[in-house]
């Protein structure tokens, strides 16, 4: 069995730019321990802030009530108690003691002498004993210690393992380590110190981290340290998300994660972070799932040839067919079958030509975009049905220091409906006014769910803005876009859009 300590909250928040208030904390830590099924969280650094102390004790209170205060660990310092005071106070059961793991560390940044600094060690380590807590051990920069000075790190682990320490973690701080290093490093750990259960904390400035995990839990380490998104100092550590897919299907080692909440609690970080996934990012990414060539789509309509272990719905995903230049037939085909959209071979054969033609001009193309292309392509009856809502017009306030109001007028279906409301932005008062109609006419809406803007790199103030909508309609997911000089009719372009799609009962 392979122990996943989770610190997204401790080392994730060292990401630049990333701060998660308590309540935000409290919900990751949930999550991370109910959902995701980690066996630990690391959530603190002692005596950073007093939002820091809020935090732990607000996560270690809850951990307390259902059995779970064992599993919350926060990082502590040799600092004469006061992180064992700290961590004690706040209701927390668990230090994770940072100890310098290099010699260059001991004497460059403490000015110490190795048996010091070894002493200071234990000595903390007692201390926080005799109060009641559980120690772990960090060996900071352990592995330029390994690199640089083997027998400093010897010479620490040998009087650790005599002392009341649980488990004794081994960062490669600075993500210098190859597989075969980290491999050969974490072996000699193991083969040293049978005894000793040993954590491997990786970090991806060589984008290795997920390799020399692998390469760390074959040599023996009981524990791997992730992070949600794979957040972190500079380049970051250790995605959660690959190191489900290692455990898995390629080690095929016991562990207790939940594949099917991945997707939900790495989007659910991603919210609140503000940092996005790469939509490339396996298992989690938005195009991780998405086939595009033609051929591909064809292969796994005739066996499931282009498709591998790792099948989307263990993730709770589905896979999908993008449509574009590179699409064929079976692209197009696989698209409408979603849909419920039956066309003739000559048909199909005269859609996929405007679809790759689109696709050659760089159009952004989705299975949602399928009926207005059929009825273009067409000119006949599929599909065609007008529009059943359009924008009459509307206005836009922005005053400072107020906020903002929008005044709108709508057609539904040969009526017209007029509203106001006020919102955080412009787009969202536009919003609030159309819901306001909406509610009057008892009319059901769809929940939006994702609001990404692009614009051309070095565009002017007069670029094009392509504006993408996600909706969540009755369970179903599906995209709209807009493209306007204006983000506000950008997105209001979009949002008609999906109107009329879910009006004519094509989504």
């Amino acid at each position: 069995m392979i122990e996943i300590l989770d610190t997204t909250l401790r080392d994730g928040e060292q990401t630049a730019g990333v701060s998660f208030n308590p309540d935000e904390k409290l919900a990751i830590a949930r999550l991370l321990l109910e959902e995701l099924k980690v066996n630990r969280i690391e959530v603190a650094s002692a005596r950073v802030s007093r939002g820091e102390e809020e935090a732990f004790a607000k996560i270690c209170a809850w951990a307390s009530t259902c059995g779970r205060i064992g599993a919350v660990e926060a990082l502590g310092f040799v600092d004469g108690g006061q992180s064992v005071e700290w961590i004690r106070s706040a209701g927390g059961r668990v230090m994770n003691l940072l100890t310098k793991g290099s010699l260059r560390h001991v004497t460059g940044q403490l000015r110490k002498r190795p048996d010091q600094h070894r002493d200071d060690i234990l000595r903390e380590i007692r201390l926080a004993v005799s109060k009641g807590l559980e120690v772990n051990v960090y060996l900071e920069d352990w592995s330029n210690g390994m690199a640089d000075s083997p027998d400093y790190v010897f010479f620490l682990v040998d009087a650790l393992q005599e002392a009341p320490v649980r488990r004794i973690m081994l960062p490669d701080t600075l993500g210098i380590l190859d597989p075969v290093r980290a491999g050969d490093y974490c072996r000699t750990m193991t083969d040293r110190y049978p005894g000793i259960h040993f954590d491997f904390h990786p970090h991806n400035d060589y984008d290795l981290a997920a390799a020399n995990a692998f390469a760390a839990v074959r040599a023996g380490v009981k524990g791997l340290h992730t992070t949600v998104n794979g957040l972190g100092e500079r380049t970051g550590n250790l995605p959660v998300s690959s190191v489900i897919g290692i455990l898995n299907d390629h080690l095929k080692v016991a562990n207790t994660l939940d594949e099917s909440r991945l997707m939900h609690v790495c989007r659910y970080v991603e919210t609140i972070s503000g940092v996005r996934i790469p939509a490339n990012k396996p298992l989690v990414g938005e195009f991780a799932f998405t086939q595009t060539s033609g051929v591909h789509a064809d292969g796994d309509r005739k066996g499931g040839l282009y498709q591998n272990a790792l099948l989307p719905e263990r993730f709770g995903r589905h896979r999908h067919y993008a449509l574009g230049k590179t699409s064929g037939k079976a692209n197009v085909v696989k698209n409408l079958e979603t849909l419920g959209i039956t066309l003739t071979p000559e048909q199909m054969k005269r859609v996929t030509a405007r679809v790759v033609e689109l696709g050659d001009k760089k159009e952004s193309l989705s299975t949602e975009d399928l009926p207005f292309i059929v009825a273009d392509v067409l000119k006949g009856d599929f599909s065609s049905a007008p529009d059943r809502i359009h924008i009459i017009n509307y206005g836009l306030q922005l005053t400072r220091g107020m906020r903002p109001v929008a005044n709108l007028r709508i057609d539904i279906d040969g009526t017209q409906y007029e509203e106001s409301a006020a919102g955080d932005g412009q787009y969202d008062a536009f919003m609030k006014a159309l819901w306001k109609i909406y509610d009057r006419l008892g009319r059901k809406h769809p929940r939006l769910t994702d609001y990404v803007v692009k614009i051309p790199p070095g565009g002017k103030t007069d670029a094009l803005v392509e504006t993408t909508i996600s909706w969540d309609w009755e369970g179903r997911g599906f995209k709209t876009r807009g493209v306007d000089s204006d983000q506000a009719e950008a997105a209001i372009k979009a949002t008609v859009k999906m109107l009329n799609l879910i009006e004519n009962q094509r989504i």
